[in-house]
């Protein structure tokens, strides 16, 4: 597995828009702590960005040896709201971002059975370029539960429509995370997000589930107690032969310092990736 960087370690756990680093800070970190690829959402650069910028950026990112992993081109795909699914309205941009980047995985929202058809047709004009789409395994969507992304995985029915498997929402959603689940999602799996929460009733921040409803949670590092099962997730992912891209995804704008996370993050995931299960 390739360690990559989201740019979302910059932006606080509420605020999707808002960045506390530049992306020069950002790819300077991800070289220097050995991640190879940064994950780019909207804060930095989305389909809102004039072309010019994207270019320097890629520029940048290529000089610093970096790949970028996967394009989230907007704010209402991470915000999970009512908007996200629009992407899948026209995707053309989206497509252009992620080419732009040198990039072959967009990430997608879906919130109702109707999102399908149009997550089938955008699927269709990516393949045409090569490129991918993937749902994160996400709360208060149709990829909340297992059995619920299994069902909307095989609807899509496209080889290049996909899951980000990410134990986190699963595992407050009071879903099976685990090996049974990663077996499941198998021929899905286009990437693999990683943050860790502590659920705990006094909780700094509620999390909404369709299942649960409310969840409260407290924000804390994979290399913390308390939450996910790291190494446990790790060794599944190895078991299943999992190759791609894991990618720090945690909010560390309003937690610690965000330099210092992301050390803590690749000393403790680096050598999980490389290891091999028996």
């Amino acid at each position: 597995m390739k360690l990559s960087l989201s740019v979302r370690v910059a932006e606080s756990f509420s605020d999707k828009r808002n960045s506390e680093l530049t992306l020069d800070q950002l790819i300077a970190m991800a070289k220097n702590f050995g991640y190879e690829a940064l994950c780019m959402r909207a804060s930095q650069l989305g389909t809102h960005s004039p072309p010019e910028q994207v270019a320097e950026a890629r520029e940048k990112i290529d000089e610093a040896g970096l790949a970028v992993s996967m394009v989230t081109g907007d704010f209402a795909v991470p915000s999970n709201n009512e908007e996200g699914p629009m992407l899948l309205r026209n995707i053309t941009p989206y497509l252009d971002l992620a080419d732009a980047l040198g990039s072959s995985l967009i990430r997608v929202c879906m919130k109702k059975d109707e999102d399908i058809e149009f997550a089938q047709k955008s699927a269709d004009e990516a393949a045409e370029r090569g490129i991918r789409l993937a749902h994160q395994s996400h709360c208060a969507s149709l990829f909340e539960t297992v059995d619920g992304s299994l069902r909307v995985l095989e609807a899509v029915g496209r080889p290049n429509f996909g899951i980000i498997y990410e134990p986190a929402n699963w595992f407050i959603a009071d879903e099976d995370y685990g090996i049974d689940a990663i077996r499941k999602m198998k021929p899905y799996l286009f990437n693999f997000y990683i943050q860790n929460h502590r659920l705990t009733p006094d909780g700094v921040t509620n999390v909404t589930t369709w299942k649960k409803g409310p969840v409260p949670v407290d924000h804390i590092g994979v290399w913390e107690e308390g939450g996910i099962d790291v190494e446990g997730v790790f060794d599944a992912m190895h078991e299943v032969g999992y190759e791609g891209y894991i990618t720090v995804h945690q909010a560390f704008g309003d937690v610690m310092p965000v330099e210092e996370a992301v050390r803590k993050s690749y000393e403790r995931l680096q050598p999980l990736a490389a290891a091999r299960t028996a």
